[in-house]
């Protein structure tokens, strides 16, 4: 059998350096083409020189010159500045570029018929309106790399007619890192606290999302999207464990959920190889040393970012749009130590509250409303700074 033909947006980020770590564990039967990054020359370059793809392409013009220069003597590598010139030469592409910047990978694969394994959850949220259509090309499959939504892949592969069958999906949340924590506690939360994530090791936007439970409000929009079940029968539990990723709940009561370690490798191992599974295993339970698994319902009074995410999604439209670019530019600036942790949801809330929504049937449409959300949002920041 031929090796798959892999393509890695966002190659040097987490996603990418554990697809890469995948696919060294069985190299025979991967043939990675196209490494893809924004500005992180030194660790493409190093991928470049193992792996040797057809394509590296570097966003970023200076760090794209240095990478350049660095392979000029590898002939087969091309150094080009769209990553999207790789996803027709590819049989899968692992798109993990982080934020909205992840959207033309995202079309780019799905209109040239290729297997798609998203872990930039933002091109479908704000993108969802015009994304959805490019499911239906032929080839085209879309195959959730969040441990969250490939656990309900998982589960709903085992329904014979989910429209019928499926009673509602429950998202499981670890609760992040200020579970149980009021919000008068939450004042004057540092950066450094809200990145010590309990059980996963991600990226830092992902990871603040994660403590305000965005992050959970967001894929409350991608599960509506991408497995098309009405709001009201998607609800999200705190589960600390981090063991059962996610459940699905049927007509009848019986419940099919997903177990394993936290280990990201496995659903981007799920992706690479759907429909069939890889041989080599992550996140195996070990029973012995498993003593309970404990379930509660989310705080939403204090998080009041997942009802935020929900209220957005049902208003449809630009509306997530809007909420994840608001949000995008909110967590920058708590990072950057301007806004409080508590004003990443104002900030969001006060850019949602204030857009006229529309129903976008461009990218040039969604676009837009990503650039004006973030706009928005910078001069609400800069009301509160002053």
């Amino acid at each position: 059998m031929a090796p798959i033909r892999v393509a890695v947006a966002g190659s040097t980020g987490s996603i990418g350096g554990q697809t890469l770590e995948i696919i060294s564990a069985d190299p025979d039967a991967f043939d990675v083409v196209g490494l893809s990054t924004g500005r992180s020359a030194a660790v493409i370059i190093e991928q470049a020189k193992t792996f040797r793809p057809a394509i590296v392409a570097v966003a970023d013009p200076t760090a794209r010159n240095e990478v350049s220069e660095a392979l000029s003597g590898l002939s087969e590598i091309e150094v080009v500045a769209d990553a999207t010139e790789m996803c027709d030469i590819a049989d899968v592409v692992i798109n993990g570029v982080v934020g909205f910047a992840g959207l033309p990978v995202t079309m780019a694969t799905l209109s040239n018929g290729r297997r798609l394994g998203l872990a930039n959850k933002e091109s479908l949220i704000a993108a969802g309106p015009v994304v959805q259509p490019l499911r239906e090309v032929d080839g085209a499959e879309l195959v959730p790399v969040d441990s969250e939504h490939c656990a309900l892949h998982q589960c709903l592969r085992s329904s014979i007619d989910t429209n019928r069958e499926v009673s509602r999906l429950v998202l499981t949340a670890s609760g992040g890192p200020f579970r149980g924590r009021l919000a008068a506690e939450l004042a004057n939360v540092t950066v450094d606290e809200a990145l010590r994530h309990p059980t996963w090791s991600m990226g830092p936007k992902i990871t603040i999302d994660s403590s305000t439970l965005m992050n959970k409000g967001l894929e409350v929009i991608e599960a509506h999207e991408l497995f098309g079940t009405p709001f009201d029968e998607i609800d999200v539990v705190v589960h600390p464990q981090s063991v059962v990723h996610s459940m699905v709940e049927f007509i009848d009561g019986s419940t099919i959920a997903q177990l394993s370690m936290p280990d990201m490798r496995l659903p981007i191992g799920y992706a690479l190889g759907w429909p069939h599974r890889l041989g080599t295993p992550f996140g195996t339970i070990d029973w012995t040393q498993l003593s309970q698994l404990n379930f509660e319902p989310p705080d939403r009074s204090t998080f009041k970012c997942l009802d935020l995410a929900y209220a957005a999604g049902r208003a449809g439209g630009t509306a997530p749009a809007v909420i994840s670019a608001a949000n995008e530019i909110a967590v920058d600036a708590f990072i950057d130590g301007e806004i409080t942790w508590a004003q990443i949801h104002d900030v969001s809330a006060a850019v949602l509250d204030a857009t006229e929504l529309s129903q976008p049937s461009t990218v040039d449409e969604v676009i837009d409303a990503d650039r004006r959300a973030r706009e928005d949002a910078r001069r609400v920041i800069s009301g509160m700074l002053a």
